[in-house]
């Protein structure tokens, strides 16, 4: 690889850091898109791009704990269970290709990100906050695990879209993000070895400039801006994701 190639995955690694620790979601499906249209299988994709994460998610998590933008008691609920969640997608995805859940798991977005714009523009969708954190927390790793990407859209999406508090559940999920984030690229290290060190090199590097403004920017933006640009994401991706699944 040379230094203009690197530069370029500096360059997705801070738009992908950027963009997730703001809206506290997409860093790995922002890369792993980037990744897997250049070739890589799917499984040496999510490797490599949880393995760059580990770095940029602690950044990510430290700076957002600075910031006062994490709930340490939601924290530990989403977080143990997503570690035995991103165990286990990590484990099925080194066995077994995991496209078959990607039409569901997209199809779940959009909804999801339809209800955040509507929260967004000022209608209570549900008083009711999620109850259940580990749960969510075990499925999103599972899935962040399986699709390389996909714990913040997930679990910062239900946590917005039932009520949560923008700036908390940005920050707590970012934070939770980096105990996962662990698990998965162990277990995927483990089971497949690493190969693109530059990449990976790259994807952090651009990551860990881009962490600590991204945790100042969700300090200070307006909240309805913050869960407007989030729903706007969430639906984005989904329909460009859904299209390309029904075009192949």
């Amino acid at each position: 690889m040379d230094w203009t190639q690197f530069l370029t995955f500096v360059g997705v690694g801070l738009l992908a850091q950027l963009v997730d620790g703001a809206l506290g979601m997409a860093y790995g499906i922002v890369s792993n898109s980037v990744l897997l249209a250049l070739g890589l299988p799917p499984a040496v994709a999510s490797a490599t791009v949880h393995t760059a994460e580990v770095f940029t998610a602690g950044v990510s998590g430290g700076a957002h704990a600075f910031f006062g933008n994490v709930d340490w008691k939601a924290f530990r609920r989403l977080a143990i269970p997503g570690v035995i969640g991103g165990i286990v997608g990590a484990w099925f995805l080194a066995s077994v290709p995991g496209e078959a859940l990607k039409p569901y798991v997209y199809a779940y977005l959009l909804i999801l990100g339809v209800v955040v714009l509507v929260r967004a523009a000022g209608r209570v969708v549900s008083h009711h906050r999620v109850k259940h954190k580990g749960l969510l927390g075990f499925f999103a790793g599972l899935l962040d695990a399986i699709g390389g990407g996909g714990w913040g859209p997930i679990a910062t999406s239900t946590l917005l879209a039932r009520g949560g508090a923008v700036r908390q559940t940005i920050g707590t999920v970012n934070a939770a993000e980096f105990v996962v984030t662990i698990a998965i690229s162990t277990t995927l290290v483990a089971h497949m070895g690493i190969q693109h060190w530059p990449i990976v090199l790259g994807l952090l590097t651009g990551g860990v400039i881009a962490a600590p403004f991204a945790a100042w920017l969700v300090k200070h933006l307006p909240p309805r801006y913050v869960m407007t640009a989030v729903g706007l994401l969430i639906v984005g991706i989904s329909v460009y994701q859904l299209g390309n699944l029904l075009l192949r």
